[in-house]
């Protein structure tokens, strides 16, 4: 897999990959050096997203609940349902959430007019500007870590992650 990069030089992935090969021959074990790798930028990533969240006072999800408020348009507002749909939690720890970033006074709650049932969560001026700074330090961030990659290997990499996600089976 790795013969076509001789000037590659050899990691901890191809160290567990070369141990694992001699003592557990009798495995497929052709997935590991990308799944292993996979997994350990999965790790880099969450630790330079969470650096840049740090320096603006967020952690990760204290970002994804602003920003999804945001991404809703004027009046950046949600129901807490839609809140879970949205970041793919359960309602539970959206209430969670909700309550520590308006004890932050990122959020406000407040009741439907219309229907007294439905609560309503809207991001505050003070959580529109953080989640703004933040969100441009954010984006700066992704690319910083993606410039490594040229612009055809990008296409390459972003094409490979969607056939992953596709669900088994279905092509298009």
């Amino acid at each position: 897999m790795m013969a076509d990069m001789p000037d590659r030089q050899p990691d901890a992935v191809d160290a567990f990959y070369g141990a694992w090969r001699r003592e557990r021959p009798d495995l497929d074990l052709e997935a590991f050096p990308i799944i292993g790798r996979l997994s350990r930028f999965a790790d880099l990533v969450q630790d330079r997203l969470d650096a840049v969240f740090a320096e603006h006072g967020l952690q990760s999800w204290e970002f994804d609940v602003l920003a999804a408020l945001r991404r809703a348009g004027a009046p950046y507002e949600l129901t807490p349902g839609e809140l879970d749909r949205a970041l793919l939690i359960s309602s539970g720890t959206t209430t969670h959430r909700v309550q520590r970033l308006e004890q932050r006074g990122f959020v406000t709650r407040r009741r439907d007019e219309a229907d007294r049932r439905v609560v309503r969560v809207r991001l505050t001026e003070e959580g529109r500007a953080v989640q703004s700074t933040a969100h441009a330090a954010h984006a700066a961030n992704e690319s910083r870590i993606l410039a490594g990659l040229e612009p055809g290997e990008r296409e390459a990499l972003l094409a490979g992650l969607l056939a992953l996600g596709r669900e088994p089976g279905r092509r298009a």
